[in-house]
Order: structure tokens, then C-alpha cells, then sequence
């Protein structure tokens, strides 16, 4: 089905809808309510890899199972083979559209991406095409400059709500160069939804707009974390056997500030083995330095895995380490994975992130000081010696993750930031239509 077709399809429903004002759809709580049209704009969607990927489909499952008309739009991240090119300067790409159960996804093809940022010509005639009939609400996954740069040349882009993942931090001339871009669409958004309340207090650019921000967590669909299938299981055992205990977990991707080069440093100082699942431009680097620190023989790089392989992995693991060294982390949504799994973990406090928040102190893990390899070993030479400490540790992140880290809260709570603001949008076109329109 090509983008003609999808938005034909779309112009076809909202007609219909229209005529059958009192046709409801039910949500899974069983309320009805108003059938919503939400277009997603986001980074990549899956399978390419990434939090914001990974993020950006769990919501529109959610937000779909809670009774809304999802759409995504991204730029195409692989080759027609199939090929992952995303970071491949100067691999282009092609449009395709895409179903993924109930969620239409149109991935937009580009000429390369520099610096990046994809370069995708198509994408302005495309937005243009969705405006034939817009959808309710249009939702923006920031950092993402490509699509920034196309909202800011199509002005009818409203309502727009924008989930605000990260700041730029280390790039210091993409931040300086992108900070206006963000200030000026920033402005223009209905809503602003940092992850965490932490974040948005240590963040440069949001508290310039306070008014409009509403903290919503990230969530994840738990049910396979807490109750993993035969294959996972298998995975779990293969793991504990090939590798022993205890079995160190970190999970990502190689890059700086993830910290790996921190937990290869802790690991002089405790016993076990360290299994890295993840790839990323660092692998090289990282290993020279597990060889370096004389721990290369401890250190198990798995590379990508699946999902089977990765619940399997944290139902195996002593403790998932998590020793991120910069506010590029803004959450951390692989912690919720090991505290669903019932994982323990090692954090580190990194100032005006949320990450200490998600999986907090003594109470749900335990959290280190940012960059201190001595401070991460003690921390898990605490779990290896203090069996009441870990079991506590299980349980409280259990109930933690459950209750405020599931997805269908997530998706809820995203829908009612969204009829909020569609309400008093509603009321101010009335007001103007009256004659009193708010200054």
C-alpha cells in the first residue's frame, strides 16, 4: 500500500466518522470515547534499533489498543534488502509504507546522511500529503532534526505535541546550531512531555517552557519480562551454564556515554564475567581497552541479540549494570526491562538525568558515582554479599516497574494529554468565533 492509498484510506474513515457522529470505539477499560487520529513523527521505527525506535512502536501499540487510529511517519533506516544503513553516510534509501498490526507506518526514503541528518527531499510533499486530512494530533520524538527542519516549513502543522527524549549535550556545534530550530518549534508545541520531572529540572532548554511541560515515563509491555516463554527460559539456562556466576549484564548501544569503559574498569575488581549485548561505533575501542585493563577474558561481546536471547540473558544475569556517564541518558527504559525481569541494578547518579529516578537508591537498585569504577565494584560486591538486600531490591522494582512503568499507563496518559489539549483548543476556537479570545 503506497502513501496515496494510506492517506486515501484515512480521508475515506474521517469522511465516515463524520457522518456517523455517534459511532464510539471502546477502549480497553471500557469507556467509550471518540475515535483519535495520531500521527507520530519519529526518528526511525523498528527494526531499526534504538530507545526512541523501540519507544516510539510500544506507544502506538498501546495508544492503538487504547482505541486510537495510529500513524507513524519516519525516515526509511535499510536498503529494500533490508540492509541497515542508518549511519552510512552515503547510503540512500526509498519510501515504503508498512503495516505492523493495527499501526500504518510510512518510512521516507533519503538521498544521505551527514552529520547526522538525514537528508530526505521527499518529506515536505509528504507532511503535505498527510495535511490533506490531518490528523487530531501530530506527535514529534525529539532530538530529531530532519524532522524539526520539515514542521518549521509547514506551519499547519497543529496541534503538536512533542515527546522531548534527551538534550543535545556533547555535539557542542549541533547543540548551538539546533538550539534555535528547538526554541522556535518548541514554542509552537501544544505540549512538551520530558520523560522524567528530573530531567526536565537539569535541562537547559526545557524550563523556558514551563508552562507547557507534562512529565510522562516511558513504558514498556511487561508480560514477557515477568513471564518469559520455553525459549527464553532455554536461553537463561544456556547462559548460566556457558558463562557461570556471577554473570554481569550490560545492555546497548557501544557508544560514550553509555559508560562501558567504566564497567570494564569496575570488573578488575569483582568476580564473573561481563556479557555486552549491544553493537555500536565503540566496539573496537571498548575491546582494546578490555585488553588493556586485562579483562578481555571476562568479557563476553554478544553483539545484537533477540528478544528471546535478551530476556533470557537478564533472567540469567547477577545484576544488569547500567553505568551511563552523560544527561544523553535520559531515562535508561532498558533498567524497567531488569526490574520487570527481576534483574537488580547498578545505576549511576548522573546529574539532571532520570535514569537514578527510574531504578532509585537502596530502594528499587542501587546507584554509584558517575565515572567511579570503585564505586560501581563495591555496589555489586554489595548485591553478591547481601542476599536479603538483593531479594528486597527484586521485589520493590517489581511493583515499581508494574505501576508506573507499563505501557498501556503510558499510552493512557498520552491520550488524555492530547484530549486536554484538544479541549481547549476547541474552547478557544469558540471563544474566538464568540468574540472572547484569550490574550
Amino acid at each position: 500500500m503506497n502513501i496515496g492509498t494510506s492517506i486515501t484510506l484515512s480521508i475515506i474513515h474521517r469522511i465516515y466518522r463524520d457522518l456517523h457522529p455517534g459511532d464510539l470505539e471502546l477502549s480497553t477499560n471500557g469507556i467509550e470515547r471518540d475515535r483519535l487520529h495520531v500521527v507520530h513523527l519519529g526518528k526511525y521505527y523498528p527494526p531499526s534499533r534504538g530507545g526512541i525506535e523501540s519507544h516510539t512502536q510500544t506507544l502506538a501499540y498501546a495508544q492503538a489498543k487504547l482505541g486510537a487510529e495510529v500513524h507513524v511517519l519516519v525516515v526509511n533506516h535499510a536498503t529494500p534488502t533490508g540492509t541497515d544503513v542508518t549511519f552510512n553516510r552515503l547510503s540512500s534509501t526509498t519510501c515504503q509504507d508498512d503495516i505492523d498490526g493495527p499501526i500504518r507506518i510510512t518510512r521516507v526514503g533519503r538521498w544521505a546522511n551527514v552529520a547526522k541528518l538525514d537528508l530526505s527531499p521527499r518529506l515536505p510533499n509528504i507532511l503535505k500529503q498527510f495535511l490533506r486530512c490531518p490528523p487530531d494530533i501530530w506527535h514529534l520524538h525529539a532530538p530529531n532534526v530532519t524532522m524539526m527542519l520539515a514542521l518549521l516549513a509547514e506551519r499547519r502543522i497543529r496541534p503538536l505535541i512533542i515527546t522531548h527524549h534527551s538534550d543535545i549535550v556533547r555535539q557542542r556545534f549541533t547543540k548551538y546550531a539546533v538550539r534555535p530550530l528547538e526554541r522556535a518549534l518548541y514554542r509552537r508545541a501544544a505540549r512538551i512531555l520530558p520523560t522524567s520531572e528530573a530531567y526536565a529540572m537539569g535541562s537547559e532548554l526545557l524550563p523556558r517552557y514551563r508552562e507547557k511541560l507534562t512529565a510522562v515515563p516511558l513504558g514498556i509491555d511487561q508480560t514477557s519480562y515477568r513471564e518469559p516463554n520455553r525459549l527464553a527460559l532455554e536461553h537463561a539456562s544456556r547462559f548460566r551454564q556457558q558463562f557461570g556466576s556471577p554473570l554481569w549484564l550490560c545492555v546497548g548501544r557501544l557508544i560514550y556515554y553509555k559508560g562501558l569503559h567504566v564497567a570494564l574498569a569496575a570488573l578488575r575488581d569483582v568476580p564473573g564475567k561481563l556479557l555486552v549485548i549491544g553493537t555500536g561505533p565503540l566496539a573496537a575501542d571498548l575491546k582494546a581497552r578490555a585488553t588493556e585493563l586485562g579483562v578481555a577474558d571476562r568479557v563476553i561481546w554478544f553483539g545484537d541479540c533477540t528478544a528471546d536471547e535478551l530476556i533470557g540473558a537478564y533472567h540469567a544475569a547477577t545484576a544488569l549494570w547500567f553505568p551511563s556517564v552523560a544527561r544523553s541518558e535520559g531515562f535508561g527504559l532498558v533498567q524497567v526491562e531488569a526490574m520487570a525481569a527481576g534483574c537488580p541494578v547498578i545505576n549511576t547518579a548522573v546529574p539532571g538525568s532520570g535514569v537514578s529516578w527510574v531504578c532509585r537508591h537502596e530502594s528499587e537498585g542501587l546507584t554509584a558515582r558517575v565515572g567511579d569504577p570503585a564505586a560501581f565494584a563495591d555496589a555489586a560486591k554489595r548485591l553478591l554479599n547481601d542476599h536479603d538486600l538483593r531479594t528486597a531490591l527484586i521485589e520493590r522494582a517489581r511493583f515499581r516497574a508494574a505501576a508506573e512503568f507499563d505501557h498501556l499507563a503510558m499510552g493512557q496518559r498520552t491520550l488524555d494529554v492530547y484530549r486536554s489539549v484538544l479541549s481547549k483548543r476547541r474552547e478557544n476556537i469558540s471563544n474566538t468565533k464568540s468574540g472572547y479570545c484569550e490574550a
